[in-house]
């Protein structure tokens, strides 16, 4: 499902054209400059940041073969098993869930401050030039948008997908995209073909070259 289709399949966020066009061409850049996107969020947004990974740690509606001379290196060193994996894996974006750190997670809330979890991992990870897509029905979520904090004072630029008025975290986004409504699980579902057309532009964009 690429844009155009979204917005006959959901005339309602027609309203978040420009903002969902602008966050492909923002995940597209980090990722062309061999940089990463970080995702959080809380409970069914977490689940949706596993999702998002997903989509592009493996290849989604694309083959994506590996790159020339990662294939080459990969025979050259170990031969028929080295064939084997390079005819079989596949290319790869880096896009980390922050969720996905159980053990960090509990350690740091356990010793410091658990409002500020997944600003913590921002701190550790993320680097100028990374995108932090950070996900809240509300856009109050206290350690979302602490992360967003994080990533703007690191020079990493924040994506939100957010429902309701956008709450506070629309302020701190450089690409916000609102869900028009106020039912957590309406927003919730719309913010799935959202991130599905997100994967689908991105990867579409970065193997077309090698059509």
């Amino acid at each position: 499902m690429r844009v155009k289709e979204l917005f006959l399949r959901h005339p309602g966020l027609k309203s978040q054209a420009k903002e969902i066009l602008a966050a492909c061409r923002v995940v597209e850049k980090a990722f062309r400059a061999g940089n990463k996107l970080l995702l959080c969020g809380n409970g069914g947004s977490a689940s949706d940041c596993e999702h998002i990974s997903g989509e592009f740690l493996k290849s989604f509606m694309k083959k994506r073969p590996l790159d020339k001379k990662y294939t080459a290196a990969l025979k050259k060193q170990f031969g028929a098993e080295g064939r084997f994996i390079a005819e079989n894996l596949e290319k790869g974006y880096p896009a980390i869930p922050l969720v996905s750190f159980p053990a960090v997670l509990t350690a740091y809330a356990n010793d410091r401050v658990p409002v500020l979890c997944f600003a913590q991992l921002v701190n550790a990870l993320g680097r100028p030039g990374d995108v932090l897509l950070g996900l809240s029905t509300s856009g109050n979520s206290a350690n979302v948008n602490y992360a967003c904090m994080a990533a703007k004072a690191k020079g990493i630029t924040v994506i939100g997908l957010m429902g309701r008025d956008g709450g506070k975290m629309k302020k701190l986004c450089d690409t916000a995209i609102v869900i028009p409504g106020r039912d957590t699980p309406a927003i919730q579902e719309l913010h799935l073909p959202v991130y599905h057309v997100l994967c689908e532009e991105v990867e579409a964009r970065l193997e077309k070259r090698k059509e």
